[in-house]
Protein backbone atom coordinates (compact mmCIF):
# COMPACT_ATOMS: atom_id res chain seq x y z
CA UNK A 1 0.00 0.00 0.00
CA UNK A 2 1.59 3.25 -1.16
CA UNK A 3 -1.05 5.65 0.23
CA UNK A 4 -1.76 6.22 3.91
CA UNK A 5 -4.99 8.09 3.18
CA UNK A 6 -7.47 8.18 0.30
CA UNK A 7 -10.78 10.00 0.10
CA UNK A 8 -13.54 9.25 -2.41
CA UNK A 9 -16.27 11.81 -3.16
CA UNK A 10 -16.04 13.06 0.44
CA UNK A 11 -18.94 15.44 1.09
CA UNK A 12 -19.96 17.42 4.18
CA UNK A 13 -23.05 19.64 4.23
CA UNK A 14 -24.12 22.00 7.03
CA UNK A 15 -27.69 23.10 6.31
CA UNK A 16 -27.44 24.81 2.92
CA UNK A 17 -23.63 25.11 3.06
CA UNK A 18 -21.47 22.50 1.35
CA UNK A 19 -18.15 22.49 3.23
CA UNK A 20 -16.77 19.54 1.24
CA UNK A 21 -17.98 18.74 -2.26
CA UNK A 22 -17.07 15.25 -3.53
CA UNK A 23 -13.45 15.75 -2.51
CA UNK A 24 -10.90 13.19 -3.70
CA UNK A 25 -7.32 13.06 -2.45
CA UNK A 26 -4.44 10.65 -1.86
CA UNK A 27 -1.67 11.06 0.72
CA UNK A 28 1.39 8.95 -0.20
CA UNK A 29 3.24 7.03 2.48
CA UNK A 30 6.12 9.00 4.09
CA UNK A 31 5.11 12.22 2.34
CA UNK A 32 4.78 15.67 3.84
CA UNK A 33 1.49 16.54 2.20
CA UNK A 34 0.70 20.26 2.15
CA UNK A 35 -3.01 21.02 2.07
CA UNK A 36 -3.40 24.49 0.54
CA UNK A 37 -6.57 26.56 0.55
CA UNK A 38 -8.10 29.86 1.56
CA UNK A 39 -9.86 30.29 4.90
CA UNK A 40 -13.22 28.56 4.58
CA UNK A 41 -12.06 26.28 1.75
CA UNK A 42 -12.81 23.16 3.81
CA UNK A 43 -9.35 22.27 5.15
CA UNK A 44 -10.24 22.01 8.84
CA UNK A 45 -13.51 20.19 8.10
CA UNK A 46 -11.56 17.62 6.08
CA UNK A 47 -9.02 17.08 8.85
CA UNK A 48 -11.71 16.79 11.53
CA UNK A 49 -13.51 14.12 9.49
CA UNK A 50 -10.31 12.12 8.97
CA UNK A 51 -9.65 12.23 12.72
CA UNK A 52 -13.15 11.00 13.52
CA UNK A 53 -14.27 14.29 15.09
CA UNK A 54 -17.04 14.78 12.52
CA UNK A 55 -19.12 12.51 10.32
CA UNK A 56 -19.40 12.75 6.55
CA UNK A 57 -22.63 13.51 4.73
CA UNK A 58 -21.62 11.14 1.93
CA UNK A 59 -18.53 9.60 0.40
CA UNK A 60 -15.80 7.81 2.31
CA UNK A 61 -12.11 7.80 3.17
CA UNK A 62 -9.65 4.98 3.64
CA UNK A 63 -6.98 5.05 6.31
CA UNK A 64 -4.26 2.42 5.78
CA UNK A 65 -6.67 0.82 3.32
CA UNK A 66 -9.51 0.53 5.85
CA UNK A 67 -12.79 2.21 4.90
CA UNK A 68 -14.35 4.83 7.15
CA UNK A 69 -17.52 2.73 6.91
CA UNK A 70 -15.73 -0.25 8.47
CA UNK A 71 -15.79 -0.69 12.26
CA UNK A 72 -12.05 -1.33 12.08
CA UNK A 73 -11.50 2.38 11.28
CA UNK A 74 -11.46 3.10 15.03
CA UNK A 75 -8.43 0.84 15.45
CA UNK A 76 -6.80 2.28 12.31
CA UNK A 77 -7.00 5.78 13.82
CA UNK A 78 -4.90 4.56 16.73
CA UNK A 79 -1.95 4.62 14.33
CA UNK A 80 -2.34 8.36 13.76
CA UNK A 81 -1.78 11.47 15.82
CA UNK A 82 -3.32 14.89 15.32
CA UNK A 83 -3.33 18.51 16.42
CA UNK A 84 -6.49 20.16 15.09
CA UNK A 85 -6.89 23.92 15.58
CA UNK A 86 -5.28 24.46 19.05
CA UNK A 87 -3.43 21.82 21.11
CA UNK A 88 -5.47 20.39 24.02
CA UNK A 89 -3.03 21.40 26.76
CA UNK A 90 -3.56 21.69 30.52
CA UNK A 91 -1.99 25.10 31.33
CA UNK A 92 -1.46 24.34 35.03
CA UNK A 93 0.47 21.16 34.31
CA UNK A 94 4.10 20.95 33.23
CA UNK A 95 5.05 19.68 29.79
CA UNK A 96 5.89 16.35 31.42
CA UNK A 97 2.56 16.37 33.27
CA UNK A 98 0.65 16.98 30.05
CA UNK A 99 2.42 14.08 28.40
CA UNK A 100 1.64 11.80 31.34
CA UNK A 101 -2.04 12.64 30.99
CA UNK A 102 -1.88 11.91 27.27
CA UNK A 103 -0.13 8.60 27.94
CA UNK A 104 -2.92 7.61 30.33
CA UNK A 105 -5.54 8.44 27.68
CA UNK A 106 -3.77 6.29 25.09
CA UNK A 107 -3.39 3.41 27.55
CA UNK A 108 0.40 3.59 27.90
CA UNK A 109 1.51 1.92 31.14
CA UNK A 110 4.91 3.53 31.36
CA UNK A 111 6.24 7.06 31.01
CA UNK A 112 9.71 6.02 29.84
CA UNK A 113 9.25 7.61 26.40
CA UNK A 114 8.49 11.10 27.76
CA UNK A 115 12.12 12.36 27.90
CA UNK A 116 12.66 11.18 24.32
CA UNK A 117 9.48 12.92 23.12
CA UNK A 118 10.46 16.17 24.82
CA UNK A 119 13.89 15.99 23.19
CA UNK A 120 12.34 15.18 19.82
CA UNK A 121 10.32 18.42 19.84
CA UNK A 122 13.06 20.51 21.48
CA UNK A 123 11.45 20.90 24.92
CA UNK A 124 13.81 18.72 26.96
CA UNK A 125 15.02 21.69 29.05
CA UNK A 126 11.56 22.93 30.00
CA UNK A 127 9.76 19.67 30.74
CA UNK A 128 9.28 20.71 34.37
CA UNK A 129 7.78 24.12 33.55
CA UNK A 130 4.06 24.91 33.39
CA UNK A 131 2.70 24.76 29.86
CA UNK A 132 0.58 27.86 30.51
CA UNK A 133 3.78 29.93 30.55
CA UNK A 134 5.01 28.57 27.21
CA UNK A 135 5.22 30.64 24.05
CA UNK A 136 2.77 29.78 21.27
CA UNK A 137 5.50 27.92 19.40
CA UNK A 138 6.40 25.86 22.46
CA UNK A 139 2.72 24.99 23.00
CA UNK A 140 2.45 23.86 19.39
CA UNK A 141 5.49 21.62 19.77
CA UNK A 142 4.13 20.21 23.03
CA UNK A 143 0.90 19.47 21.16
CA UNK A 144 2.91 17.52 18.58
CA UNK A 145 4.70 15.58 21.34
CA UNK A 146 1.28 14.67 22.79
CA UNK A 147 0.10 13.59 19.33
CA UNK A 148 3.14 11.29 19.16
CA UNK A 149 2.34 9.60 22.48
CA UNK A 150 0.75 6.58 20.78
CA UNK A 151 3.75 6.17 18.46
CA UNK A 152 1.83 6.99 15.24
CA UNK A 153 3.15 6.73 11.70
CA UNK A 154 0.70 9.36 10.38
CA UNK A 155 0.48 12.88 11.79
CA UNK A 156 -2.30 15.38 10.96
CA UNK A 157 -1.62 19.06 11.73
CA UNK A 158 -3.96 22.01 11.24
CA UNK A 159 -2.11 25.33 10.76
CA UNK A 160 0.82 24.43 13.08
CA UNK A 161 2.81 27.61 12.30
CA UNK A 162 -0.12 30.02 12.51
CA UNK A 163 0.78 32.94 14.80
CA UNK A 164 4.36 31.83 15.39
CA UNK A 165 7.27 34.27 15.36
CA UNK A 166 10.17 33.63 12.92
CA UNK A 167 12.12 31.58 15.47
CA UNK A 168 9.05 29.49 16.27
CA UNK A 169 8.46 28.83 12.57
CA UNK A 170 12.04 27.63 12.08
CA UNK A 171 11.82 25.36 15.15
CA UNK A 172 8.54 23.89 13.91
CA UNK A 173 10.04 23.31 10.45
CA UNK A 174 13.02 21.47 11.92
CA UNK A 175 10.73 19.33 14.09
CA UNK A 176 8.52 18.29 11.17
CA UNK A 177 11.44 17.53 8.88
CA UNK A 178 13.05 15.41 11.59
CA UNK A 179 9.84 13.44 12.17
CA UNK A 180 9.51 12.78 8.46
CA UNK A 181 13.10 12.13 7.45
CA UNK A 182 14.43 10.31 10.51
CA UNK A 183 11.30 8.53 11.74
CA UNK A 184 9.46 8.02 8.44
CA UNK A 185 6.26 9.62 9.72
CA UNK A 186 3.77 10.68 7.05
CA UNK A 187 2.54 14.23 7.72
CA UNK A 188 -0.63 15.90 6.45
CA UNK A 189 -0.37 19.60 7.17
CA UNK A 190 -2.76 22.43 6.35
CA UNK A 191 -1.37 25.94 6.17
CA UNK A 192 -2.04 29.30 4.56
CA UNK A 193 1.60 30.35 5.08
CA UNK A 194 2.62 29.08 1.68
CA UNK A 195 6.23 30.25 1.68
CA UNK A 196 6.93 28.11 4.73
CA UNK A 197 4.94 25.17 3.38
CA UNK A 198 7.01 25.23 0.20
CA UNK A 199 10.14 24.60 2.30
CA UNK A 200 8.98 21.23 3.62
CA UNK A 201 6.16 19.73 1.53
CA UNK A 202 6.84 16.84 -0.85
CA UNK A 203 3.23 16.72 -2.14
CA UNK A 204 0.48 19.29 -2.41
CA UNK A 205 -3.29 19.32 -2.57
CA UNK A 206 -4.97 22.56 -3.61
CA UNK A 207 -8.51 22.86 -2.25
CA UNK A 208 -11.12 25.51 -3.05
CA UNK A 209 -14.81 25.68 -2.13
CA UNK A 210 -14.66 22.18 -0.72
CA UNK A 211 -13.25 20.57 -3.88
CA UNK A 212 -9.78 19.30 -4.67
CA UNK A 213 -8.58 21.48 -7.54
CA UNK A 214 -5.26 19.72 -8.07
CA UNK A 215 -2.80 17.30 -6.47
CA UNK A 216 0.83 17.40 -7.48
CA UNK A 217 4.26 16.33 -6.19
CA UNK A 218 6.81 18.97 -5.26
CA UNK A 219 9.06 17.64 -8.04
CA UNK A 220 6.37 18.07 -10.71
CA UNK A 221 5.36 21.43 -9.25
CA UNK A 222 8.86 22.76 -9.83
CA UNK A 223 8.55 21.77 -13.47
CA UNK A 224 5.25 23.69 -13.66
CA UNK A 225 6.83 26.83 -12.26
CA UNK A 226 7.79 29.28 -14.97
CA UNK A 227 9.00 32.85 -15.19
CA UNK A 228 6.56 35.50 -16.33
CA UNK A 229 6.49 39.16 -17.33
CA UNK A 230 4.23 41.28 -15.13
CA UNK A 231 2.72 44.42 -16.69
CA UNK A 232 0.57 47.12 -15.14
CA UNK A 233 -1.09 49.33 -17.73
CA UNK A 234 -3.55 52.22 -17.94
CA UNK A 235 -5.99 50.32 -20.19
CA UNK A 236 -6.04 46.56 -19.72
CA UNK A 237 -8.53 45.98 -22.56
CA UNK A 238 -6.01 47.24 -25.12
CA UNK A 239 -3.29 44.95 -23.74
CA UNK A 240 -5.58 41.89 -23.69
CA UNK A 241 -6.62 42.48 -27.30
CA UNK A 242 -2.99 42.60 -28.45
CA UNK A 243 -2.06 39.45 -26.49
CA UNK A 244 -5.02 37.50 -27.85
CA UNK A 245 -4.18 38.44 -31.44
CA UNK A 246 -0.65 37.07 -30.93
CA UNK A 247 -1.84 33.96 -29.01
CA UNK A 248 0.28 34.95 -26.03
CA UNK A 249 -0.49 33.00 -22.83
CA UNK A 250 -1.44 35.38 -20.05
CA UNK A 251 -3.30 35.74 -16.77
CA UNK A 252 -5.37 38.73 -15.64
CA UNK A 253 -4.59 39.27 -11.94
CA UNK A 254 -6.25 42.66 -11.35
CA UNK A 255 -8.07 45.46 -13.17
CA UNK A 256 -4.78 46.81 -14.55
CA UNK A 257 -2.32 43.94 -14.11
CA UNK A 258 -1.49 41.05 -16.44
CA UNK A 259 1.11 38.26 -16.23
CA UNK A 260 2.58 37.02 -19.53
CA UNK A 261 3.98 33.48 -19.71
CA UNK A 262 5.34 33.37 -23.27
CA UNK A 263 8.42 35.01 -24.74
CA UNK A 264 7.57 38.45 -26.13
CA UNK A 265 9.38 41.49 -27.56
CA UNK A 266 8.81 44.08 -24.84
CA UNK A 267 9.84 47.05 -26.99
CA UNK A 268 7.36 46.13 -29.73
CA UNK A 269 4.60 45.52 -27.19
CA UNK A 270 5.21 48.86 -25.47
CA UNK A 271 5.14 50.65 -28.83
CA UNK A 272 1.91 48.90 -29.86
CA UNK A 273 0.29 49.90 -26.57
CA UNK A 274 1.44 53.52 -26.91
CA UNK A 275 -0.03 53.73 -30.42
CA UNK A 276 -3.43 52.93 -28.90
CA UNK A 277 -3.05 55.39 -26.03
CA UNK A 278 -2.25 52.78 -23.39
CA UNK A 279 0.56 53.62 -20.95
CA UNK A 280 2.77 51.01 -19.27
CA UNK A 281 2.88 51.91 -15.57
CA UNK A 282 5.29 49.16 -14.56
CA UNK A 283 6.96 46.07 -15.99
CA UNK A 284 9.14 43.41 -14.37
CA UNK A 285 10.08 39.74 -14.55
CA UNK A 286 8.75 37.48 -11.81
CA UNK A 287 9.59 33.92 -10.82
CA UNK A 288 6.71 31.61 -9.95
CA UNK A 289 6.12 30.72 -6.30
CA UNK A 290 3.58 28.60 -4.45
CA UNK A 291 1.24 31.49 -3.74
CA UNK A 292 1.16 32.62 -7.37
CA UNK A 293 0.66 29.04 -8.51
CA UNK A 294 -2.26 28.61 -6.13
CA UNK A 295 -3.87 31.84 -7.32
CA UNK A 296 -3.45 30.74 -10.92
CA UNK A 297 -5.49 27.65 -10.05
CA UNK A 298 -8.33 29.31 -8.16
CA UNK A 299 -8.11 33.05 -8.80
CA UNK A 300 -7.98 35.38 -11.80
CA UNK A 301 -8.50 34.21 -15.35
CA UNK A 302 -5.78 32.15 -16.99
CA UNK A 303 -5.74 32.30 -20.82
CA UNK A 304 -3.97 29.85 -23.08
Amino acid sequence: MNDVLNTTDLTKIYGNFKALDKLNMSVPKQAIYGLVGKNGAGKTTLLRIICGLQNTTSGEYRLYGISSKDKKIVKARQKMGAVIETPAIYPDLSATGNLKEQFRITGERTFKKIPDLLQLVGLERVGHKKAGNFSLGMKQRLGIAMALANNPNFLVLDEPVNGLDPQGIVEMRETLLKLNREYGITILISSHILDELSRIATYYGFIDNGRMVKEISAVDLKKDFEKRIVLEVSNISVLIEILKKQNIRHQITSSNRVEIFDSINISQLTLALAEQGCNVNSIHEQDENLENYFMSLIGGTHHE
